[in-house]
């Protein structure tokens, strides 16, 4: 119910605000502003470019009586390794400009930031030059280490991280009822365990279950952050996925048994020559089709979320000339509270799913096959009179 609270006073303050820009937008129609959104076109280019990664932190911008854009936010560090060594200085000297028409000079080297990129000048270029599908050729991109926003985002959430949970280990040594913000956090890590980790895992469980609460616990938040106006999209960073789907492969990988390996590489109770086929075929399973599964579904969930939030909040701008500001903010907020109610449920859903598909890979890794069965269920039974006791 809190949280149903604070959605719908979000929505409010961002329908007071979407109708304060409708307002001003339509008192400027004689009268376009230089730098202003107006035109689908100019809708689209802002969405796609609000989804993306980028070397500063922008909250919102407007158009003052002068004509003039200003942002505002505050700059990151630019950290980029060129022909002169490793390069550090802040983003603010691009002066928001991403067209590539603005050099910094530092560390001897001339830089430019074309669509969120970073690329080096050559040596005596004072301006970037493009062929004729406009790709740079006097310049080079150069390995970039900058904290972007999406760095920025995932520091915060694991300083946070680290922060309650420290808290709540803490209470856990002193064996303490669970006070404060860690009340709120132990069924949440009692419901990772026995939900997800044990049913999953099996007896191995407690060996996985601290990495399967921090995907968790770190998706879910990233999630949930991706829907305040700060425009962080974490999770929509297909690099990001990617680097999570990569360490659940890395652990199923090194964590798999020999039975594990032995029905992958040389399936037993098929005939012989159809082994070879069927290991060709896991193979890509647990290499490339598993991981792509998890990067794919939580970046494509993620990402097409906020493109639906944020084009259902333009039709306050596409559509003023069609419908009336009221009538035009009233449709962009009804349609944007309920899909970011939608949205809301999906950051769980998402956290849960990559976390479940994990812990099912590798308890599919680490479970014993055919033998033993017995001595398991025996094993099994005392551990749940042993739960008991």
């Amino acid at each position: 119910m809190r949280v149903f609270k604070r959605s719908i006073d979000l929505a409010a303050t961002l329908f007071i605000l979407l109708f304060s820009i409708g307002v001003s937008a339509n008192s400027s129609s004689d009268e376009e502003k230089e730098g202003a959104v107006n035109t689908q076109k100019e809708v689209e280019s802002y969405i796609l470019h609000h989804i993306k990664d980028s070397h500063d932190f922008h909250l919102f911008s407007y158009t003052n009586s002068e004509g003039e854009r200003k942002h505002v936010g505050f700059p990151l560090p630019v950290i980029v390794w060129s022909s002169e060594g490793l390069v550090a200085f802040m983003s603010s000297r691009f002066h928001h400009d991403d067209s590539g028409n603005h050099i910094v000079e530092a560390g001897g080297t001339r830089f430019v930031k074309l669509h969120s990129k970073i690329y080096e000048l050559e040596s005596g270029a004072e301006e970037i030059s493009f062929d004729e599908e406009h790709h740079p050729v006097n310049a080079h991109k150069v390995l970039d280490f900058s904290i972007t926003k999406s760095v920025f985002g995932m520091l915060l959430i694991g300083v946070l991280m680290i922060v309650w949970f420290g808290g709540l280990a803490r209470q856990y040594r002193r064996k303490q009822i669970p006070t404060g913000f860690g009340r709120i956090l132990e069924p949440l890590v009692i419901y990772v365990r026995d939900e997800i980790a044990r049913p999953n895992i099996g007896k191995k469980y407690r060996q996985f279950t601290g990495y399967l609460l921090t995907v968790f616990f770190f998706i879910w938040i990233l999630n949930l952050l991706g829907l305040t106006p700060f425009g962080f999209n974490v999770t929509g960073q297909i690099a990001v996925t990617a680097a999570l789907a990569i360490f659940t492969l890395v652990i199923y990988t090194f964590k798999g048994n020999k039975d594990y390996w032995e029905h992958m590489l040389w399936m037993p109770g098929v005939p012989v020559l159809i082994r070879p086929v069927l290991a060709v075929i896991e193979l890509a399973g647990a290499f490339l089709i598993k991981p792509f599964s998890l990067l794919v579904r939580l970046f494509a969930n993620i990402s097409a979320g906020h493109i639906v939030v944020m084009s259902l909040i333009a039709i306050l701008i596409t559509m003023k000339s069609e419908l009336t500001v009221f009538g035009s903010g009233l449709l962009s907020f009804v349609l944007s509270l309920f899909i970011t109610l939608i949205e809301l449920l999906v950051a769980f859903l998402q956290a849960y799913i990559f976390t479940m598909l994990s812990a099912l890979f590798i308890g599919m890794a680490v479970a014993e096959h055919d033998h033993g069965h017995d001595h398991e269920e025996e094993d099994d039974a005392e551990e749940v009179r042993a739960d008991f006791i």
